[in-house]
């Protein structure tokens, strides 16, 4: 299958932002009382939408959950934006993608502002047509909204054609809403029983493996 057009999610996909997202759940946690994690512990918030991890893996209630998105921010804008490197051989992909014509477009979680800063810090904007993520009040907070976002800003109409590449089932769950195939690259957060359960269609265990099904 030859697809026009690639969607990639960020974290832990383009970049490895285990440090700064961890530190920054961290902050939360001891800022609201909650008990400390290990950093081993604090990986699973890497990919869903914060507020949902925090309902889920903390049992606080929507209000709280909120408000810790709200104290997990303060220290992410300042700090744990670039807690975070690019991953090894990512340039190297992402030229070799557009070299070939392929249209790249990130399709994040992570709210649309973030993103954008982080694409420019690492110099990692000038491959992509387009740099979707969720807004920061929550009207589009989910993979799928965030996929529909990016679908319709840039005038894509025919998703037999849309490859999504992501590390977690969210990005798979996502895609499938659309009809989209998806390749899960084992890099990332996401285990291979993870991506292979919830149906990703190719798995990468390298960035340049991501070209053989391209």
């Amino acid at each position: 299958m030859s697809y026009k057009t690639i969607l990639f999610d960020l974290d832990g996909t383009l970049t490895d932002p285990g440090v700064g997202i961890t530190n920054s759940v961290a902050y939360a946690l001891k800022k609201l009382n909650y008990p400390e994690q290990s950093r081993n512990e604090l990986f699973k918030f890497i990919g869903p939408p914060l507020i949902d991890s925090f309902t889920s893996f903390c049992g606080m209630s929507l209000d709280e959950a909120r408000l810790g998105v709200k104290i997990y921010r303060e220290y992410y804008a300042e700090n744990g934006i670039f807690e975070n490197y690019v991953y090894e051989k990512i340039p190297e992909l992402l030229q070799m993608l557009k070299d070939g014509g392929k249209t790249l477009i990130v399709a994040s979680s992570k709210p649309e502002v973030f993103c954008r800063k982080i694409m420019e810090h690492f110099d990692l904007e000038k491959y992509f047509f387009y740099i979707a993520g969720s807004n920061m009040d929550e009207s589009r907070s989910t993979k799928a909204e965030v996929i529909e976002y990016a679908l319709k800003t840039c005038n894509i109409g025919d998703c037999s054609e849309v490859l999504m590449v992501g590390d977690r089932k969210h990005d798979v769950l996502g895609a499938k809403q659309f009809n989209i195939d998806t390749c899960g690259v084992l890099f990332g957060y996401g285990s291979k029983e993870e991506l292979a359960d919830a149906g990703a269609k190719y798995l990468a265990a390298t960035p340049l493996e991501i070209l053989n099904y391209v």
